[in-house]
């Protein structure tokens, strides 16, 4: 999409929400009013068709209060609309600049307006990603709230079997074991039914899942003829046993959707031409490299610097000064997906990338906590991924430690140990 370079005939800001969306527009001459939007895609259209023929011809820009979302997709890629997503943080504090306080949906759209007609010559307008990397990008956020659901469960079948079935946990409750443990309570959830189930059939079940020993087999099978049920009360027993059945399937249902969402990442990341700068990093994986790719996008002339994506990100930190008052503090209004793929990155990154291990131990030395040195190595990394992303040459991590060994020697004791 192509950015139209004439002025915007009309500003506009929307309030959005599931049903309705309140509006406010403002043409060049200053004169305003409000409107209200059903949300479908014929009153969208119309509208648009509306704003666009009040323009006179010129680009229509809109600011709201997101990045993605149900009107962002039905807005995008429309001739003459220039988007401009804001942070809430922005408009909250916009509006705190005006007396009074007040707080509606129709004052928000118009206080959108507003901003968006005195700023829009330090603004620009959003870029979506190229196809690929928003496909990309949808399915590693649909991946991530799956596996954090599937945590949840796990959490709710855990709970559930501490207090009705532990002795499976005992016997299974090892992460590796996590298929042979739904596989049984899918049979038997029921503590009573296990005790009393035929021993060819459990020795089948463990056999499909490589307990193949017999010895192993038989001292399982032992452990749960002699296992002793924590209450003998049916009241507490029937109902437990429906919901660990209905965890274990949800749970089962939820690995199989991962898996399939890994193949489609790994399907689309093989057609992704920036692909091999993220794959080949030491600590990335299947998981993260995608995630990484996707923080920043197709758009090369997105960010002006690196410092720029690290601030958006969350991970630079905020700086308040008064006088000889000086406070350092982590950054709390940001996406917050985005920061936790920078910093779930940095963590992996200082188990395998030989500086990333160095660069911590000497921040944990150095009396840093575990999670500000993982934010000072993820800034690291995201001024070293910016370099990479801007020039597509892959990130040679022998050559960062020998030009690190000479920008800072404090780190060279370190860097030893990993040899």
């Amino acid at each position: 999409m192509n950015q139209p370079t004439a002025q915007p005939g009309l500003f506009i800001g929307i309030d959005w929400a599931d049903q309705k969306h309140d509006i406010h527009a403002i043409d060049r001459e200053g004169k305003g009013f409000h409107q209200q939007l059903e949300h479908s895609a014929e009153s969208i259209d119309a509208w648009v068709a509306e704003m666009l023929k009040l323009a006179g011809g010129q680009p229509i820009a809109i600011m709201l209060e997101q990045s993605r979302g149900a009107l962002i997709y039905a807005l995008m890629f429309r001739e003459n609309v220039l988007l401009y997503p804001v942070n809430p943080k922005q408009l909250a504090r916009y509006r705190d600049s005006y007396p009074g306080g007040g707080k509606s949906d129709p004052t928000d759209a118009m206080y959108l307006a507003r901003m968006l007609l005195e700023r829009i010559t330090t603004l620009k307008a959003w870029q979506p990603d190229d196809e690929n990397t928003r496909l990309i990008a949808n399915l590693s956020q649909q991946r991530r709230k799956l596996v954090d659901g599937q945590t949840k469960l796990r959490l709710q079948l855990t709970a559930l079997l501490k207090s009705c079935f532990p002795v499976v946990l005992e016997l299974f409750g090892k992460q590796h074991q996590l298929p042979l443990l739904l596989s049984v309570l899918c049979r038997w959830s029921d503590p009573r039914q296990l005790r009393r189930a035929d021993r060819r059939l459990i020795r089948r079940v463990l056999s499909e899942h490589s307990v193949r020993n017999e010895q192993q087999q038989k001292e399982i099978l032992e452990r749960i003829r002699a296992a002793q049920l924590l209450t003998r009360d049916d009241a507490q027993i029937t109902p437990s046993a429906m919901a660990v059945k209905l965890l274990a399937h949800q749970i089962q249902q939820s690995l199989k959707a991962i898996e399939e969402f890994d193949a489609a990442i790994d399907e689309a990341m093989k057609q992704h031409p920036d692909a091999h700068l993220f794959t080949n990093l030491r600590g990335a994986g299947s998981a993260l490299a995608p995630r990484l790719l996707c923080a920043f996008g197709s758009q090369r002339d997105r960010w002006e610097d690196a410092d720029s994506l690290a601030s958006f990100s969350g991970i630079a930190p905020v700086t308040k000064q008064s006088g000889k008052q000086r406070h350092v503090h982590r950054r709390f209004a940001c996406p917050k997906y985005l920061r936790q793929t920078f910093h779930e990155f940095a963590d992996c990154a200082r188990r395998f990338c030989p500086w990333s291990k160095a660069r911590y131990r000497m921040l944990r030395d150095r009396g840093m906590k575990h999670h500000a040195a993982l934010r000072k190595i993820a800034r690291s990394w995201i001024r070293i991924l910016f370099r990479v992303w801007k020039t597509r040459v892959p990130f040679d991590c022998d050559r960062y430690i020998a030009n690190l060994k000479q920008r800072c020697p404090d780190i060279i004791p370190y860097l030893a140990q990993e040899n």
